[in-house]
């Protein structure tokens, strides 16, 4: 891949950074042919800092790397698309992007975040917490109970009551991702290799 670094008296390119799944533009940065070359080599992506006047790997601090899916340069060769897997949040406020940006499919990796959070914290305070506390038998338990409130309200003509309890089953889903190791990415990953297939 050729870019046009020399485009920018200061040698930096525009970096924006997407998130490869939910397809969210997440935050903009700046690179030059070092940052780029070490994006590629660590798989996680480095910017230039301006402040700071140095590489910097996004999550360097925090833990909330942008791991490296794809890059893409434009028609120019002189700005990037970045298309990364986010690890938490990416902006510095504790927002999911730098713009504040926010809709529905989104809310679901933002609440899995807040899922995550609230597993550490404690079970007398957080329901979250205490589910995890009470293992992944009493949790998958729980999983049960909801979907089967959920046919049952499926079956009745009550809308109101099948939408909450459709979002209690997919809340105590997503704990149930989360007892086990995974993400909504991983399932999503699944459902796109299957139609693929087809």
């Amino acid at each position: 891949m050729k870019i046009q670094f020399e485009k920018y008296t200061d040698g930096l390119v525009p970096a924006i950074i997407q998130d490869a799944t939910t397809k969210t533009v997440l935050m903009l940065g700046f690179m030059n042919e070092e940052a780029y070359n070490k994006t590629i080599e660590s798989k996680k992506v480095t910017f230039f800092s301006r402040s700071k006047n140095r590489l910097w790997t996004k999550g360097e601090e925090s833990g909330n790397f942008l791991h490296l899916v794809e890059i893409l340069n434009d028609c120019d060769e002189d700005s990037l698309l970045i298309k990364v897997n986010p690890e938490g949040v990416v902006c510095h406020t504790g927002s999911p992007t730098c713009w504040n940006e926010s809709n529905e499919g989104d809310f679901l990796y933002q609440l899995e975040n807040i899922i995550s959070k609230r597993k550490n914290e404690s079970p007398e305070t957080s329901y979250t917490a205490s589910l995890f506390k009470k293992g992944i038998n009493k949790i998958a338990q729980k999983v049960g109970e909801e979907a089967v409130e959920t046919v049952i309200e499926a079956k009745d003509n009550n809308l109101d009551l099948f939408l909450n309890e459709s979002a209690d089953l997919l809340f105590h889903y997503l704990i149930l991702l989360q007892a086990k190791g995974c993400t909504l990415k991983d399932v999503i990953a699944i459902l796109k290799d299957r139609h693929q297939k087809k």
